[in-house]
C-alpha cells in the first residue's frame, strides 16, 4: 500500500521547466484575453460534450476494479476534500493508448480502453495519478485550450486573428509538453513504484512484450542516448520534431523521470519532505528559469547557438549541390554541332543540306 502524502501541494512535483514555460506563455500579449474567449466560446458543458462522446462514467458498479484503483490514487495524493468532490473518471473506447485531464471549472479524467488493455494494474495506477496530478496543479484550463487548438487548429479560431498565431501556438505547446513532466512526477508519487512507472513509457513506446521480453534498463539507456547523444544539428532536428507535438517523446519522459528519481527528490517526498498545501511561496521567475536551464540544456544542448551556423552550412550545401548539378548537366549535354559555312542559321534561313 502506498504511503498517503497528506496535504501535499502540487508545487512539490512541478517541473521547473513547466513553471518557466507557463510564465513565458502568460507573458504573451493578449494571452489572458484568448483564454477567456476560448473558455467562454466552448463553456463547461461544451467541453464535456467535445471530449466525452461515447465514454462511460466509472463508478462503484461500472468498472469497479478501475474505480477502486482510482480511489487508492486519490488517497495517496490526498485529493483535497474540503467541499470538493473527486474529478469524474471516464473510459473511452479507442485502441489508441491515451489519457487526459480536461475541463474548466470541473475538470475530469478520460482514459482510453487501449490504455487499459496495454498496461497492467500498477501501470494504470501511474496513468491515473498523472492525470490527477494535472488537475491538482489547477491548470487544466490551459491544457484544455491547448487540446482545442490541436483539435481545431489555429485557423479555425478567428478570435485569435489579432495576435501572432505561431508564437502563441508554439509557446502553448511548449508549456503543454513540459506540464507532462510535472504529471509524470505525480504519477510516480501516486504509484510509489519507480520501475513500474518507468515501464509504462516502455509499453507506450513499444507495446506489450507478447510472447517476447522487454528490458527496462535497455530502454533507459536508449532514453539517455537520445537526450545526450548526437551533434548540434541533431539537437535542432529534435527541437523541430517536437515543436508542434502535444507530448514529449516517451524516451524523453522516461529519461527525465528517471533522472528525477535518481536525484533523491522522489525518495525525499515519499519520506515526508514535501511542501504542504497552504505553505507554498511564490518563486521568483529567475529561480524557475535557473532551475529549468539544466532541462533545456539536456534537451537542446548547443542547438540555439548552432542554429545560425547550421542554416549557413545548409545554404552552402544547397548552393554547392546546385553548382554540382549544373556542372554535371553541362558535362552530360552533347556538344553543339558546328554551324555550316557562311552565316549562322536563323529561323528565317534554316540550316539545310
Amino acid at each position: 500500500m502506498a504511503t498517503s502524502l497528506t496535504q501535499i501541494s502540487s508545487v512539490s512535483w512541478e517541473h521547473p521547466a513547466d513553471r518557466a514555460a507557463l510564465r513565458a506563455l502568460r507573458a504573451l500579449p493578449g494571452f489572458d484575453d484568448v483564454v477567456r474567449k476560448i473558455a467562454g466560446a466552448f463553456g463547461e458543458r461544451g467541453i464535456r460534450n467535445l471530449f466525452l462522446g461515447d465514454a462511460v462514467l466509472v463508478g462503484p458498479t461500472q468498472r469497479p476494479a478501475l474505480y477502486a484503483l482510482y480511489q487508492e490514487v486519490l488517497h495517496t495524493l490526498d485529493w483535497p476534500r474540503a467541499g470538493q468532490s473527486a474529478p469524474q473518471l471516464y473510459v473511452a473506447q479507442t485502441p489508441i493508448a491515451n489519457a487526459g485531464a480536461v475541463g474548466f471549472d470541473q475538470p475530469f479524467i478520460v482514459i482510453s480502453s487501449g490504455t487499459l488493455e496495454l498496461l497492467d494494474r500498477d501501470e494504470q495506477r501511474f496513468v491515473l495519478a498523472q492525470q490527477l496530478g494535472h488537475i491538482m496543479t489547477g491548470r487544466t484550463t490551459y491544457r484544455t485550450i491547448a487540446l482545442i487548438v490541436l483539435f481545431f487548429g489555429m485557423s479555425a479560431l478567428p478570435l485569435l486573428a489579432s495576435i501572432a498565431l505561431l508564437p502563441f501556438q508554439l509557446a502553448l505547446l511548449e508549456w503543454y509538453r513540459t506540464s507532462e513532466l510535472s504529471a509524470d512526477r505525480a504519477g510516480m508519487l501516486g504509484t510509489q513504484d519507480p520501475r513500474g512507472s518507468l515501464m509504462t513509457f516502455l509499453k507506450l513506446a513499444g507495446g506489450k512484450p507478447q510472447d517476447d521480453a522487454i528490458d527496462l534498463d535497455a530502454y533507459l539507456a536508449q532514453a539517455s542516448d537520445y537526450q545526450m547523444g548526437g551533434s548540434a544539428w541533431d539537437s535542432v532536428l529534435k527541437a523541430l520534431n517536437t515543436a508542434l507535438r502535444e507530448h514529449p517523446f516517451h524516451t524523453v519522459r522516461a529519461g527525465a523521470l528517471h533522472h528525477w528519481q535518481q536525484s533523491g527528490a522522489y525518495a525525499a517526498i515519499v519520506g515526508g519532505a514535501y511542501i504542504k498545501r497552504g505553505s507554498e511561496a511564490e518563486r521568483p521567475f529567475r529561480d524557475d528559469l535557473r532551475d529549468a536551464t539544466d532541462y533545456y540544456r539536456d534537451m537542446a544542448k548547443e542547438a540555439t547557438d548552432a542554429v545560425g551556423g547550421v542554416i549557413t552550412r545548409a545554404a552552402d550545401a544547397f548552393r554547392d549541390a546546385f553548382k554540382a548539378a549544373a556542372s554535371m548537366s553541362d558535362a552530360a549535354a552533347p556538344p553543339p554541332e558546328p554551324p555550316p559555312s557562311g552565316e549562322p542559321p536563323t529561323p528565317e534561313s534554316p540550316a539545310g543540306p
